[in-house]
């Protein structure tokens, strides 16, 4: 349950700006707008929350929808922090996934989480595997 305010939570709905200005809030050094409007494009299901005419918290899924789901890029502002927020986004990405597998099958709900953000995944039903997470960061030199 969301504490205090005078929330709304909005699907499909994220912006490019705004998805930069929440990023920009919690991560600094945002990708380019050209680079979030692709990903957007791409993205299986957005999730917002907003304080008024304010984007205060998002969420995004990817995935094939048969097998995998994989949660990105979940933040919420830090004035905002505290308040059940994350917890609503969470939910939201999970009855998404819920809504649109495959019935009487299970998938692979994923995502990767800073050390000090793997408690609050826990309290939301998810445990640490023995894979590790690798990660390159290529940079694309030709325009698409």
């Amino acid at each position: 349950m969301i504490d205090s305010g005078n929330y709304v939570i909005k699907h499909g709905e994220l912006t490019a700006r705004q998805f930069i200005e929440l990023w920009e809030s919690v991560w600094g050094g945002a990708p380019s707008i050209e680079q979030v409007e692709l990903a957007l494009e791409n993205t299986l299901f957005t999730v917002s929350i907003c304080d008024g005419g304010r984007c205060v918290a998002m969420a995004r899924m990817i995935g094939d929808k048969g097998l995998c789901y994989y949660i990105k890029d979940v933040v919420v502002h830090p004035e905002y922090q505290g308040r059940g927020l994350g917890r609503a986004l969470i939910d939201e990405l999970l009855k998404y996934a819920d809504e649109n597998g495959v019935g009487g099958t299970k998938v692979a709900v994923e995502l990767a989480a800073m050390p000090d953000k793997i408690p609050f995944y826990k309290k939301s039903g998810f445990g640490e595997n023995e894979a590790h997470r690798l990660k390159m960061m290529r940079e694309i030199k030709t325009n698409r």
